[in-house]
């Protein structure tokens, strides 16, 4: 427990465009532990659904129509306060180095190919939550939700 907060208590956020995805990587998390997760498969109800969700972790696909991963990055990015640390893991297809920079560049902290690994995830969103909290912890005065 860090800064009060229980990890498996943590609000993730996973949007993705595929039905069969977001059940997979939902199945993992309740797997892990996890209880607090909203999945969306429109992700043009993310920058809503992210500002009354305020999640502890993102986890964002990044060919989806309408509007794509990169896009919501630079959105949830310009959402984050400054001084705050939001987790935004990718979960890609896309394997090319262009994309895996591009992501990184624009906010990602981490990216995970497609098929994954469920256990390599589980272990990588555990990771992130920490890092998560643990910023949380250093900052008792910064307004997080």
């Amino acid at each position: 427990m860090i800064a009060g907060q229980s990890a498996r208590d943590a609000r993730i956020l996973a949007i993705d465009d595929e039905p069969a995805n977001l059940a997979l990587v939902e199945a993992v998390l309740v797997r892990e532990g996890y209880s607090h997760i909203e999945t969306l498969s429109d992700p043009r109800r993310a920058v809503e659904r992210h500002l009354a969700f305020r999640p502890d972790l993102v986890l964002l696909d990044l060919m989806m129509p309408s509007i794509d991963g990169y896009a919501l990055l630079d959105s949830l990015g310009r959402l984050t306060m400054t001084g705050e640390l939001l987790p935004i893991m990718v979960l890609t297809a896309d394997t090319s180095i262009e994309a895996k920079r591009r992501a990184l560049a624009l906010g990602a902290r981490d990216i995970v190919t497609k098929p994954f690994d469920v256990f390599e995830f589980g272990l990588r969103v555990a990771n992130l939550i920490e890092l998560r909290l643990m910023f949380k912890a250093t900052r008792p005065n910064f307004r997080f939700d």
